[in-house]
């Protein structure tokens, strides 16, 4: 079937993206003259929260909803920050890279229409420093708007001015966090702030801030120039638009695809990623990256939307699905995961810091055979103990999904290594090739 993908229809990977002139051919910046020509920056809100426009990093909030705590009026505080979150470090994901290289233009629109939405002075692009390619592209097309008028001074002559700059992370995890973004974009430490007050009142410096993600911004355009009820009926499902959903593990096309919201796990597992590779079976699946809980082969008919995947027992994150097949250990699987949350922890509490690394250990201590059932009730009690509401900021519940649905569905396996004294898929692949 043939769907409607307005966000990657010009996204070729063979070829260059569009530069200006190539991307106003294509109906680029037609909603950016129509905002600020004929909308006041509440009717830009109001269509984006009218639209359903859910936001993509993982959080799935109104993203309308989101931009209308900003002070507005004649009183706010001055200046406003409007902030592209654009530091895709969730192991598995790489949906917004596609965007990022593949339209940039696309994505500055978005941005510009979302800081007049909120009447922002200054932008920023804050992007993950293995972008490189992403940097100059970006680069280069920030310097087309303003040489266009679409940025800088007086801005299509209403009055609205507005600055964008570049910023190149320095590789942090937690940056995904937008308040710890905020600190890193002020040179400070990248760790969370406390809430509230929330960035829509007091974010960068003070000021009040919008973040939003890469593929959340990348709507908008399409939203101003279509309308919200278009956007709506692109889903299969209440949650509106296209979703950029991606597949990553032992299956045959590897990949990322723009579909409706709503598409079942099976269509994307077995028609676009093309089924798992010779002689695998699919055992495990991460929805929508690394820090959500494994769904099974029983949730294959699962629709790939905000409500549908948590009723399912899991979250839809980036929509980007990390398969596990059943020639890999769960146990393995996990500790890798567990490796990377770990490292990654800013240390700015104690039970993410000093939790993560001992989750680790115990589960390197399987792997290596020198675990027990203890180990396993000692992980079942750091679920808990690392969960909702018991650290400062999501990293560590989000570290603890992946582990707490592995001993849920694959308990067995996390016994074989106690009871085995070793990982038993090592043992099987051996005995395999041996004989």
């Amino acid at each position: 079937m043939i769907y409607e993908r307005p966000l990657t229809q010009h996204i070729h990977i063979n070829r260059q993206p569009l530069n200006l002139k190539e991307y106003e051919a294509k109906g680029g910046y037609a909603a950016v003259r129509k905002a600020v020509k004929e909308m006041t920056p509440q009717e830009v809100q109001k269509a984006v929260q009218d639209s359903n426009l859910k936001g993509r990093g993982g959080a799935g909030f109104n993203t309308g909803i989101k931009w209308s705590f900003v002070p507005m009026g004649s009183d706010a505080p001055h200046p406003k920050y409007l902030i592209c979150n654009a530091d895709e470090m969730e192991p598995g994901t790489f949906k917004d890279r596609l965007l990022l290289e593949g339209n940039p233009h696309q994505l500055l629109e978005g941005m510009i229409l979302a800081a007049y939405a909120i009447q922002a002075d200054i932008s920023y692009v804050f992007l993950r420093w293995a972008y490189k390619k992403a940097a100059a592209l970006i680069k280069q097309s920030i310097a087309e708007a303003y040489a266009a008028g679409y940025l800088g001074q007086n801005i299509l002559n209403s009055g609205w001015s507005l600055d964008m700059h570049l910023h190149t992370g320095v590789g942090r995890y937690m940056c995904g966090e937008e308040t710890a973004l905020l600190n890193a974009l002020e040179g400070k430490r990248a760790t969370p702030r406390a809430k509230p007050p929330f960035p829509q009142v007091s974010g960068l410096f003070g000021k009040p801030s919008i973040v939003n993600n890469v593929e959340t911004l990348c709507c908008i355009p399409h939203i101003i120039n279509n309308g919200a009820d278009w956007f709506k009926k692109l889903s299969f499902t209440e949650d509106a638009g296209t979703k950029l959903y991606g597949v990553s593990g032992k299956v045959k096309r590897p990949g990322v695809w723009e579909l409706p919201m709503g598409t079942t796990m099976r269509e994307l597992l077995e028609e676009h990623a093309g089924g798992m590779r010779n002689g695998l079976m699919m055992r495990g699946v991460l929805p929508g990256g690394a820090s959500t809980d494994f769904l099974t082969p029983a949730h294959l008919d699962t629709r790939l939307d905000y409500q549908s995947v948590a009723i399912a027992g899991s979250r839809l994150g980036t929509g980007t699905m990390i398969v596990m097949d059943d020639a890999t250990c769960p146990v393995g699987f996990v500790h890798n995961l567990q490796h990377f949350f770990a490292q990654e922890s800013c240390g700015w509490c104690t039970p993410c810091r000093e939790g993560l690394p001992w989750v680790e250990k115990i589960l390197l201590s399987l792997e290596h055979g020198e675990g027990t059932q203890a180990d396993i009730d000692m992980l079942q009690m750091h679920t808990q103990l690392l969960g909702p509401g018991n650290t400062f900021c999501a990293l560590a519940p989000g570290a603890m999904e992946p582990l707490q649905s592995a001993l849920k569905y694959f308990m067995e396996d996390f016994e074989r290594h106690a009871h085995e004294k070793g990982c038993p898929y090592v043992h099987e692949a051996v005995a395999s090739s041996e004989w």
